[in-house]
């Protein structure tokens, strides 16, 4: 009983004398990791304001701004690792050792990351465009080292993986500067088409959003028995497609309902032909 009890106060020392030991390095690696960590977000956001105060391409600033909070933060544990004793040699070691395991767990992240270094390169798209990838529509904000930040026409914070854009279809919208916005409806077969053609055209010219030239285009297709086909083209800068159809939506059926323009079935308040490209 009294051999156990040795033991007992012994293991109790030795717990102690470890705790003694390693508790400074313990404190001063969390506080190593908290100081650190909060020096790589902070000098990230200065990198960051001083480039853009350099007319730096908006671009590129917010994956360098990450890229070098990233590097800074495996300074960090680096640093943390040392302090317990772990070589630097042997941390590099380590990390190579276990480099094709990660690799492997990470090829997703790793396929972001170099899909991020060829939108910079290449520059499919840029800050401030607005494309279509990776199955949504919207204005760029920020391309960052993994994903692309777009906002949506609905006021939403879209994040898409840069893989997922590379490996499928880009639409630059605001790649040539203009784009086309098409609306397509159907009114009676007898309307005087000379009349809807100007009625249509003077409404797309009261819209400050549509551009004037091109002219905007009007075409009409009287092949069907007691229906005619519109197709209104107006062109309009990228990120006010929206805006300019939901204002020739409206104003065109005001515009058709005083001057007597109606549906193939009956007054335009009741067409249900009519389509928004």
């Amino acid at each position: 009983m009294e051999v156990k009890n040795l033991n007992f106060v012994h293991l109790i020392d030795r717990f102690t004398e470890m705790l003694v030991d390693y508790s400074p390095r313990v404190l001063m690696a969390i506080f190593t990791l908290i100081i650190g960590f909060w020096v790589a977000n902070r000098v990230s956001k200065l990198f960051h304001k001083s480039l853009m105060s350099k007319n730096l391409d908006p671009t590129i600033v917010p994956f360098i701004g990450s890229f070098i909070s990233i590097l800074i933060k495996v300074l960090v544990i680096v640093s943390v690792a040392t302090k317990f004793g772990i070589e630097t040699t042997s941390f590099v070691a380590m990390i190579g050792g276990a480099g094709l395991a990660v690799g492997l767990a990470l090829q997703g992240s790793l396929s972001h990351f170099a899909s991020g270094i060829l939108i910079l390169i290449f520059k499919p798209y840029k800050v401030g465009d607005t494309i279509t990838a990776g199955g949504q529509t919207g204005k760029v904000l920020e391309i960052l080292i993994l994903q692309t930040i777009l906002k949506t026409s609905d006021n939403y914070k879209v994040i898409i993986p840069n893989g997922a854009i590379m490996s499928g279809t880009i639409i630059n919208l605001s790649g040539l500067g203009a784009v086309k916005v098409g609306l397509n409806f159907t009114i009676a077969g007898n309307s005087d088409t000379e009349k809807v053609r100007n009625v249509v055209k003077n409404v797309a010219n009261t819209c400050e959003l549509v551009h004037k030239t091109p002219e905007v285009t009007v075409t009409l297709d009287t092949s069907d028995l007691g229906a005619t086909k519109i197709d209104i083209k107006a062109t309009c800068d990228a990120g006010d497609t929206n805006a300019v159809k939901d204002y020739l939506y409206e104003a065109i059926k005001i515009a058709f309902d005083k001057n007597g323009i109606v549906g193939p079935a009956g007054p335009f308040d009741h067409l249900t032909s009519l389509a928004i490209k």
